[in-house]
């Protein structure tokens, strides 16, 4: 996993959403340069859908609620358009590995929402596998960001 450097992290927030409001429906896209291993972090009501690139490793996310329960929903696209198991296989590793680093991106870039709704980091994480092959499709519990990152911002 790469280390996490603020400084190459930019967000924008879009759809009249602020940096304190609202909390639902709030969507974020998560893209990142290859080159320069920027971030760019995309805070809407909508996903910032022309942000994704056809090779599809952004991680988007989204804050929903269950009766009194709020839960952040992540999701993955394994597939990348094309379907071969050799490629969803490596690209299921990669997002493993680094899905701590896209936490904690998202984390620290929403950091004034989660100052002001400290609920917001110990709801639960579940990260969404989205593939054609089902050894690949499912959903997994991630902790918390309070846990997953181990680190206040």
């Amino acid at each position: 996993m790469s280390n996490f450097i603020p400084e190459k992290l930019s967000v924008e927030y879009i759809d009249g959403v602020t940096n304190m409001e609202p909390v639902i429906p709030r969507r974020y896209t998560l893209t990142h340069s290859d080159l320069s291993g920027d971030l760019f972090l995309t805070i809407g009501k909508q996903y910032a859908w022309d942000k994704i690139n056809p090779k599809r490793d952004e991680v988007l996310g989204e804050w929903q609620t269950s009766g009194n329960s709020i839960y952040y929903n992540i999701y993955l696209y394994i597939d990348q358009g094309e379907y071969n198991k050799n490629i969803s296989t490596k690209r299921t590793e990669i997002f493993k590995r680094e899905l701590p680093l896209a936490l904690t991106a998202i984390r620290y870039g929403d950091r004034h929402l989660f100052n002001a709704y400290p609920n917001l980091d110990h709801a639960t994480i579940l990260v969404n596998f989205i593939s054609a092959y089902p050894e690949f499709a499912r959903q997994e519990n991630w902790g918390t960001f309070h846990k997953e990152q181990g680190v206040r911002f």
